[in-house]
């Protein structure tokens, strides 16, 4: 591939590819890829033939030709390449222009029954993954959207498949319910399964119904609210603790020290989303405080620029962070230090 520079008010840059299957592979039908390339990073692409022009300023075209270049080079290879791969490309590359793209694209974690493989999206991911290889203990922090929870079950299958552990526990705290479980219809099973709800999409996504089936009647994989840890000792046990900031301080201590020989745990959650009652601390945040010293124990933190969902969700996000900040601003200015509004 050759590649050629015109200096203008804005920057050129053409790109001519060798392989025309390749090509087409990278582009999609109808260019349709090209065009998340475009909005990803800010450029104008334009195809003709074996050749792709990018127009726009210096750093967006540079951040363009970067990726094209790396997925093309995935495309010739002969790997298969979705529209989610090129965007998440560009904005992995965005944060590190010298990132390789192989080390995160060929980290695959688990191939589902769906057959599209669980890899990495991005390099917050990346390092959240290794950090759960290579830790008993790892806490993910940060925004809804941005693959704690899914990648943590596809790792425990994994585990559990290739038998470095005999069973998976999957766990979350019914906030919602708080006294109110005794009053409400149905077996207790049936009042905590809202909450666990989510648990079990992830899992579905990554076995067969019969075989997810079997392993939760065989105590294989269990599924439970955090209240049922409680005086238990987990060994050879991956688990996961999902909306971990509606955790007490209490539960979180609970939790953690349920942890025995051979165990692996997964500690997730979005500190700006407790729904605890106002005044009782978060239990993700205060071991966020406490345990961040700890060897063996690791902290990944997401920001809404990992957000994998919907591209508006990053926008929500941000949104939604402004107004907090404007609050907390308005806080710290009034006399009587409460918010000023």
């Amino acid at each position: 591939m050759k590649s050629s520079v015109t200096a203008e008010s804005s920057i050129q840059d053409k790109l001519v590819f060798d392989d025309p299957a390749s090509l087409q592979a990278l582009c999609g039908q109808n260019s349709k890829r090209l065009k998340l390339v475009e909005r990803a990073a800010g450029v104008e692409l334009h195809l003709r033939g074996n050749e792709i022009t990018v127009v726009g300023e210096a750093a967006a075209v540079e951040l363009a030709r970067e990726a094209l270049t790396q997925l093309y080079g995935f495309a010739k290879r002969g790997a298969e390449l979705s529209s989610d791969d090129l965007v998440r490309a560009v904005r992995v590359l965005r944060t590190d222009r010298n990132t390789d793209l192989r080390e995160i694209f060929s980290d695959t974690i688990l191939v589902p029954r769906s057959g599209r493989p669980v890899t990495p999206k991005g390099l917050a991911q990346k390092t959240y993954c290794d950090a759960v290889r290579q830790n008993d203990i790892v806490f993910a922090i940060g925004p809804a959207g941005t693959g704690k929870t899914y990648l943590a079950m596809a790792m425990a299958v994994r585990a559990l498949v290739d038998k470095q552990v005999k069973r998976i526990v999957l766990t979350r705290p019914a906030v919602e319910a708080g006294e109110r479980l005794g009053f409400l219809p149905g077996s207790l099973e049936e009042k905590v399964n809202p909450y666990l709800r989510p648990l079990y999409d992830a899992l579905h996504d990554m076995l067969d119904f019969d075989r997810a089936r079997r392993f939760v009647d065989q105590g294989v994989i269990e599924v439970a609210p955090l209240a049922f840890m409680r005086g238990r000792t987990l060994n050879d046990s991956f688990v996961i603790l999902d909306e971990a900031q509606n955790a007490s301080s209490e539960q979180m201590k609970m939790f953690l020290t349920r942890l025995g020989f051979g165990a692996k745990a997964v500690v997730t959650g979005d500190i700006t989303q407790s729904d605890l009652p106002s005044g009782v601390r978060s239990g993700l945040r205060e071991a966020r405080d406490l345990l961040s010293d700890i060897d063996g124990i690791a902290f990944t933190h997401f920001g809404e620029g990992d957000v994998v969902r919907h591209p508006l969700v990053q926008d929500i996000i941000r949104a939604y962070e402004a107004r907090a900040a404007r609050k907390r601003q308005d806080s710290a200015q009034s006399p009587d230090g409460r918010d000023g509004a």
